[in-house]
């Protein structure tokens, strides 16, 4: 007859691992990207800078807000950061940034 030390190894115990994206985890950004949405930021905004193709800057002036769109080679293009809290953004072509009413760079 069995003691209390020999069981068998169907009853044993495992540590489960944890799942990598737990339902916590969902919950959270789901409610992260209400808020932004509630703050104006757009998130399809946010995500458009990892889209291949999508190097054109669109800026917003702080003098005139005026809707600003620079390409890659023009002069303030390197200097020129996006800040989507402020509404500007990335266009993946000019055709893209001149339908949404931003004007092209002029240096």
């Amino acid at each position: 007859m069995p003691t209390h030390r020999s069981f068998s190894p169907r009853h044993t115990t495992k540590k489960r691992a944890r799942p990598r994206l737990t339902m916590e985890a969902f919950y959270l950004a789901i409610i992260g990207a209400g808020v932004l949405g509630y703050f104006g930021v757009e998130v399809g905004d946010m995500f458009s800078t990892f889209a291949v193709g999508c190097n054109i800057k669109g800026n917003v002036s702080i003098s005139s807000r005026e809707r600003i769109y620079h390409v890659p080679g023009q002069e303030y293009y390197d200097e020129t950061r996006i800040s989507p809290q402020y509404g500007e953004r990335w266009f993946c072509s000019e055709a893209e940034a001149r339908a949404a009413g931003w004007r092209r760079a002029r240096r």
